[in-house]
């Protein structure tokens, strides 16, 4: 495959994840819009399942790998978004980008930082 070949393909990836991505108008893009909002409910409903002692006791494994499933998700969602868009250092810089990246950070931090 040759180097014009591959800077085409990538261009086409690029337009086609954009649309899904960023315009809600096609079904794929409502799809993904879709999925992203129960995606977001579940993440909240683990947090509060997690911060109740009891049941954290009970399925703190559990949740503890559903936290790190739906950052992992995000995580992909974060950089999928950085890849589709023409300038990557403006979207992480916007509001959006700083949201998404806000919302992925304390699972990753808590690596650095256990507890």
């Amino acid at each position: 495959m040759s180097e014009n070949e591959v800077q085409s393909a990538f261009e086409r990836y690029q337009r086609r994840a954009h649309e899904i991505v960023f315009e809600a108008d096609t079904t794929a893009g409502r799809l993904f819009d879709v999925t992203l909002i129960v995606l977001i409910l579940f993440s909240v409903v683990v947090v509060m399942l997690d911060s109740v002692e009891s049941l954290r006791t009970d399925y703190g494994p559990t949740l503890h790998a559903l936290e790190w499933f739906l950052t992992i998700v995000f995580s992909i969602e974060y950089l999928l978004r950085l890849s589709c868009v023409g300038n990557p250092l403006r979207y992480a810089r916007s509001f959006f980008g700083m949201v998404d990246l806000l919302a992925i950070l304390p699972t990753y931090v808590s690596l650095l930082f256990p507890g």
